[in-house]
């Protein structure tokens, strides 16, 4: 009997992610390339897409994360980063497909399994950076810093990427990981994507029977936003609208025309709750900001 549950677990989301990209890479005008998403995504990644309720269709939020998330790379580089440090990469591979500075230290880190998967289905590749790989298991606070303590030895300034990750974690565990990256680390930088309540309520609808019997649920959306991370040291650098970016960059939703002329319509705290419903955030360091005192 085939199997019923499109989702395994977290992991094979980097499976769905990665179908999401080559997709985006063959049409036309595509907004990035990613030579070897179909590869990386392989047949499990395209049962997954087929599998999931509009899996083709909801493409369109992870391709502008992708590409805004390119951007804001790009700029951070120029502006002097020196090592990225990807946490849960999955099977993100811009070490291989972006032109990077070949001096630049990319810690590429994720669970084991996740790595040798990587690993084994790029081994003809050659990165354009420098390109280190940990194996980790980020929910065990012990690794989790040996992590951190091999970034805050490379060169500086540090960005910190976490793309598809804070989603799937408790807001106690993010809490943990800000404070680790503000104190340990130190990171300069922190790129990732935001959910909101709002955001989990419409996944819960559409997704949440899938990506509950695959052991994948959605859990963190802060209802303040960015602010949730004032306290631990971060603080909000540059606001990018998942809905705003996809009509700049014309990677749009089917009717989206109509939700925004429905949106005319509506209160103006409304509409700005619908624009921060999903957002790619970079957040910055704050220097005064005072570790916490161990209890």
């Amino acid at each position: 009997m085939p199997d019923q549950t499109p989702l395994r677990n977290v992991s094979d989301t980097a499976l769905w992610v990665a179908i999401y990209r080559a997709m985006e890479s063959e049409r036309p005008g595509a907004l990035f390339h990613d030579p070897y998403a179909r590869r990386l995504g392989g047949a499990r990644g395209e049962a997954i897409v087929k599998a999931m309720p509009k899996g083709r269709s909801m493409a369109w939020p992870l391709v502008v994360r992708v590409a805004v998330m390119d951007e804001i790379l790009h700029r951070c580089i120029a502006d002097g980063v020196k090592t990225v440090l990807n946490l849960a990469a999955g099977l993100d591979a811009r070490p291989y497909r972006l032109d990077l500075p070949a001096d630049l230290l990319w810690l590429h880190v994720d669970m084991p399994e996740m790595v040798d998967y990587f690993r084994s289905h790029m081994a003809q590749e050659t990165a354009r950076c420098q390109l280190e790989f940990i194996a980790a298991d980020l929910r065990e606070a012990g690794q989790r810093r040996e992590v951190f303590a091999r970034a805050a030895a490379a060169p500086g300034p540090l960005l910190v990427i976490t793309e598809g990750l804070l989603i799937y974690l408790e807001a106690n565990d993010v809490i943990a990981l800000a404070r680790d990256l503000h104190d340990l680390a130190p990171a300069r930088w922190w790129l990732s994507d935001l959910a909101s309540p709002a955001l989990l309520r419409f996944v819960a609808n559409n997704w949440g029977r899938t990506v509950q019997q695959g052991n994948a649920p959605f859990r963190f959306g802060p209802g303040e936003g960015t602010a949730f991370f004032r306290p631990y040291g971060w603080r909000e650098a540059e606001f990018r609208s998942t809905w705003d970016e996809a009509w700049r960059l014309n990677r749009k939703p089917a009717l989206a025309w109509l939700w925004r002329a429905l949106s005319w319509l509506q209160p103006r705290r409304k509409m700005e709750t619908v624009r921060r419903m999903s957002a790619i955030v970079l957040l910055q360091s704050d220097p005064a900001h005072k570790p916490a005192t161990p209890t």
